[in-house]
């Protein structure tokens, strides 16, 4: 069985993948375990603090900094916040980011299709003689 990707996706558009397949390097490994360490200590999430937090609300902080430090240009630190992701997270297979209408930007962590899949079922055909 080959490993899944994890894909992020803002607003539609495909902006990191990550490639679970590839190892990673022990000083990384470190940074995530430390990463773990710190938010167990608790997290804030949507303006409340939550003093002991699950995986997936783990997850959820750590989407919510990924997507931020996208929008500000970190890459090194969304990259950091991708490969946390992809590795304590086995079944995410997407991170999609989009634009509300009151410009909040809402995350969901996708678990049930890829984001190949995602796009395959937004095809949309078209029909000529539908336009007459």
């Amino acid at each position: 069985m080959s490993e899944k990707k994890l894909m992020v996706v803002i607003n539609g558009s495909p902006i990191l993948e990550f490639d679970r397949g590839k190892p990673l390097p022990g000083h990384q490994r470190q940074y995530l375990d430390s990463m773990d360490e710190k938010m167990n200590t608790g997290v804030d999430l949507s303006g409340e603090r939550i003093a002991d937090p699950n995986v997936l609300q783990k997850a959820q902080f750590v989407a919510n900094s990924m997507v931020n430090a996208l929008l500000e240009e970190n890459d090194s630190l969304a990259a950091a916040m991708c490969t946390y992701l992809a590795k304590r997270i086995p079944d995410l297979e997407q991170v999609q980011a989009k634009n509300s209408d009151d410009s909040e930007m809402s995350i969901e962590l996708v678990f049930d299709r890829s984001y190949e899949k995602s796009m395959q079922e937004q095809v949309v055909t078209f029909d000529p003689k539908l336009d007459s």
